[in-house]
């Protein structure tokens, strides 16, 4: 059963639907089949979604039962690029029910009947994403089972693998019926057909034939009776004219007719990822996939995936007019290892406030379409990127409070850092001011991951009234890794500076919140959190010193994560060719040697509104000298700040105008800035 159909359209809704599904308004269907129906709906703060609920008759079998269990269970675990997050489910209800994101799109299928087959970048960029889809799978021990072009949805950013109803733990346990047959003819691996093996290389002999059915228009063992199929997976070689070389030796060794001769999904990926990188111009050299994150191919899938973007009005549906808030309704957390003890789950960023601990809260990713600007200093008003129609607050955050006998927040000189429980005790928006806050936080930082390829991995707001508080949170199961937990610190940061500094200047007898915090979620229960960074929107939201803004490491190495924005990675590619000409131009008469291919790199740092200039020198390269650096700076200042500024004025979502020029130095990768600023002078 799929959870988008239909190319992803909405369908009426049929008499004896629900209105309503756990917090999630129904508005339509988006399919149905044998095992449920698969509803349109809508969360309290307007995100699509897609909601599975499992026919009565089902739900009455208690082996039905288990292995919808088990669904949920192994589908919590598995979080990675190209799949779709499964964010909130009931197991335990007379209906059971799960939901997952909203995944716009036609199905491979129904991509290839009406417009043939993928070509050129798209082509690479289905496989390394379906490829990363299956590492990510296989890393959470599971075996998908059912990989067919059906549960492959071609969204506008890229390809999404989905329908775990017949995964398994890759150790063996499952719960299905002796003697059936999983999988679909055609997709299924010649140990299955003979043994009933389904292990991970089973899984990437589907992957091998659903790349070749996705570049050719053809199954690779053609159409006959399902026994006939089955012959040909176990006795003959596919068919593989067409496609592309060297993705089609790829695909030849994952159709192996035995397991241990295919390359594991990972294997796969990182080989389909350096195919897809000689596709693309990139805002960081690729030389090798081999080391690359897997949350880096997102960026290169979006830089090559050419889908048309879906707008169905049917998701256009008038919000019911009520003075209610739009409140997320806990849901109590129940145990899905070992046999669920009941009650619904709730798998993205979530925890519980004071009076109610062992509740869950989904988080809700932002409403689509808007997208303002990170506006980082002080002054700096949060509107719509490219609008300048809302002019600047002419004062400080300070200066705002002081002008009131009696501000809200009274703690601008309060320099204690965040106590423990700070975080349990915050709650969700109760205040038409606090809901709009945590919408524009949202939005801002939605704004600034999606520049890595990571706007679904949207922070959790809540607000600590007593400690005046605004808090943003990632996690139980964040879609960024681990080792950039820094550059979620920065954006929260950045995100609930903005917001707070704004309403601060604006509100100061009423607004409350001032100070923000920003922690890392490491599991569902009380003390699994981790403050990552705290501040106060009263000491301004950027680095300045005597008026020049300053870049650091951790604008380094947040401009050293791939783009996945196809506007950064043109300007990047267009100005490192431009600072290599300007440095030529004088090279010559300053007695400077050339710059080599690469050694000039380039990122975009979306905290900060920045650009990062680098280059990695072992003290005797062409920037080992002062004379050389001084020529490095000015070029980039000129040079870059003249292609900034260019993109500005053509472009009106364009964010940034700020600079750094920095070196890596030796074998440890010491960093020295050696210079920074605006190109907007004066």
């Amino acid at each position: 059963m799929r959870v988008s159909g239909s190319n992803g359209r909405v369908l009426p809704a049929r008499p004896g639907d629900p209105r309503k599904v756990g917090p999630f308004r129904i508005i339509g269907r988006l399919g149905a089949g044998g095992m449920g129906t698969v509803h349109a709906g809508l969360g309290p703060q307007g995100v699509r979604v897609a909601v599975k609920v499992i026919h009565p008759a089902q739900a009455e079998d208690p082996e039905f039962r288990a292995r919808f269990r088990r669904e949920v269970t192994l589908s919590s675990r598995v979080v990675g690029p190209c799949l779709i997050p499964l964010l909130a489910a009931d197991t335990e209800t007379e209906a059971p029910w799960l939901a997952t994101e909203y995944a716009p799109g036609p199905t491979l299928n129904q991509h290839l009947a009406i417009h043939g087959p993928l070509t050129g970048g798209s082509l690479y960029a289905f496989a390394a994403g379906t490829a990363q889809a299956l590492a990510a799978i296989h890393r959470a021990g599971v075996v998908h089972r059912d990989v067919k072009p059906q549960n492959v949805i071609l969204t506008p950013v890229g390809p999404r693998v989905l329908d775990f109803g017949i995964a398994h733990a890759a150790d063996g346990t499952s719960v299905t019926r002796t003697g059936v047959m999983t999988g679909t003819p055609g997709w299924i691996s010649p140990e299955h057909y003979r043994t009933g093996t389904a292990g991970p290389a089973g899984d990437m002999f589907a992957w091998g034939a659903i790349v070749a059915y996705a570049a050719t228009g053809r199954l690779p063992f053609g159409t006959a009776a399902p026994d006939v199929v089955a012959y040909r997976v176990m006795s003959e070689a596919p068919d593989l004219a067409g496609l592309p070389q060297p993705l089609g030796e790829l695909v030849e060794k994952a159709l192996a007719k035995h397991p241990d001769e295919r390359p594991s999904a990972h294997e796969a990926a990182e080989q389909c990822t350096g195919l897809l990188a000689g596709q693309t111009t990139q805002v960081l050299p690729v030389p090798t996939a081999a080391g690359m994150e897997p949350t880096l191919v997102g960026g290169l899938i979006e830089a090559e995936w050419h889908m048309p973007t879906l707008d169905d009005p049917a998701w256009q549906v008038r919000r019911p007019s009520s003075r209610k808030r739009a409140v997320v309704t806990a849901i109590a957390i129940g145990s899905v290892v070992g046999g669920v003890a009941g009650g619904a789950l709730a798998f993205p960023s979530s925890h519980g406030s004071t009076d109610k601990s062992t509740a869950a809260r989904s988080t809700m990713p932002a409403s689509p379409g808007r997208t303002p600007s990170t506006g980082s200093g002080s002054g700096t008003n949060t509107t719509p990127a490219g609008r300048t129609d809302a002019p600047p607050t002419p004062r400080s955050v300070k200066d705002a409070l002081a002008s009131v006998p009696d501000p809200a927040y009274t703690r601008s000189e309060d320099e204690t850092q965040p106590v423990p429980g700070e975080w349990a005790a915050s709650s969700r928006a109760e205040t038409p001011q606090e809901t709009a806050a945590a919408q524009e936080i949202r939005d801002l930082a939605r704004t600034m991951l999606a520049t890595k390829g990571w706007q679904q991995s949207i922070p959790d707001i809540t607000f600590n009234s007593e400690a005046q508080t605004i808090v943003v949170t990632a996690g139980p199961v964040p879609q960024i890794p681990e080792d950039h937990q820094d550059l979620f610190r920065r954006i929260g940061e950045m995100a609930a500076c903005t917001v707070a500094s704004r309403h601060l200047k604006e509100q100061p007898a009423t607004w409350p919140y001032g100070r923000f915090s920003v922690y890392w979620l490491y599991g569902k229960q009380a003390n699994d959190e981790s403050v990552l960074g705290f501040g106060d929107a009263a000491d301004g939201c950027s680095r300045e010193i005597a008026g020049k803004w300053l870049g650091d490491e951790s604008g380094l190495a947040t401009a050293g994560i791939p783009s996945s924005d196809k506007a950064e990675i043109r300007v990047a590619d267009s100005t490192v060719k431009a600072l290599h000409a300007a440095w030529d131009a004088r090279a010559g008469e300053m007695s400077l040697p050339p710059l080599g291919t690469g050694t000039v790199k380039l990122g975009f740092d979306p905290v900060e509104h920045a650009m990062y200039v680098w280059a990695d020198e072992d003290g005797y390269g062409p920037l080992g000298g002062r004379a050389q650096q001084s020529h490095l700076t000015d070029v980039v200042e000129k040079t870059g700040c003249g292609k900034l500024l260019a993109e500005a004025d053509t472009n009106s979502g364009w964010r940034y105008d700020r600079y750094v020029v920095a070196l890596y130095w030796g074998n440890e990768g010491e960093k020295q800035i050696l210079d920074s600023g605006s190109c907007r002078k004066g």
